[in-house]
């Protein structure tokens, strides 16, 4: 069976699967060495033996700090929590399609509420895609308000927002968030200042390669985009 098929699809069979410390190394020993050989990460060397009752690995060229666990060179390094506690609050954090705090971390894993917030800052520095790459193929693209109202701010913060511009007609205050599709790839976000053509199409240019086809909806600062060597289409959604 495909190794890839047995990972846990609810939390409750994630908390279940990771308390085994058998579980959590195939699963390290698959992200890290997809071969099966481990490397040391001190010298690159692969002369490397696994001391089972001491659950570490060891490197037999001389050099400091032969011994070493899975955690290193992982976020997880120089953390006293094990990996059957980590490894459940990053499937937490990967699947969790509207965010997770701290608070839910700590009553669903049993940890104090600041070493959640630790573990939390690790797990989204680790997703943070530091990547140069492209996307490519088929885009979709797409913009959201995000924020509160402004009618519930309070009269100095809207005083001040007013005078900086930020509160205008169609956005009442909120943050203008872009989003970026690659189909059956990866997605990339960012804070606007507005929703004008040209940081619209800067962010498409930033961030997206030319040829690709890109689906917007009927907002016209996308308009030009075949202009700046894409493929073009848009669904207006508000005709019936």
């Amino acid at each position: 069976m495909d190794k890839a098929q047995t990972l846990p699809k609810t939390l409750q069979e994630a908390i279940i699967h990771f308390a085994d410390f058998e579980n959590c190394k195939e699963f390290m020993m698959q992200l890290r060495w997809p071969d099966g050989k481990a490397i040391c990460p001190n010298c690159g060397s692969d002369d490397v033996a696994y001391l089972p009752n001491a659950r570490v690995f060891k490197c037999y060229q001389k050099h400091a700090r032969q011994k070493f666990s899975l955690k290193v060179g992982t976020i997880f390094e120089e953390s006293p929590i094990a990996l059957e506690k980590w490894l459940p609050v990053m499937w937490m954090l990967v699947n969790s399609k509207n965010g997770i705090s701290s608070w839910e971390i700590h009553r669903a894993m049993g940890v104090t509420q600041k070493t959640a917030w630790f573990m939390l800052q690790r797990g989204r520095l680790a997703m943070q895609d530091e990547s140069y790459t492209k996307l490519s193929g088929t885009i979709e693209a797409d913009e959201t308000y995000i924020g509160g109202k402004a009618k519930n701010m309070h009269l100095d913060k809207l005083t001040r927002l007013k005078m900086q511009g930020h509160v205008r007609a169609g956005t009442d205050g909120k943050s203008i968030v872009a989003g970026l599709l690659e189909r059956d790839g990866k997605a990339k976000v960012k804070v606007m200042p507005n929703t004008r053509a040209y940081h619209m199409r800067s962010n498409v240019t930033e961030n997206v390669e030319k040829g690709s086809t890109v689906y917007t909806d009927a907002l016209r600062s996308y308009r030009n985009l075949p202009v700046d060597g894409f493929i073009h289409d848009f669904v207006d959604h508000t005709e019936r």
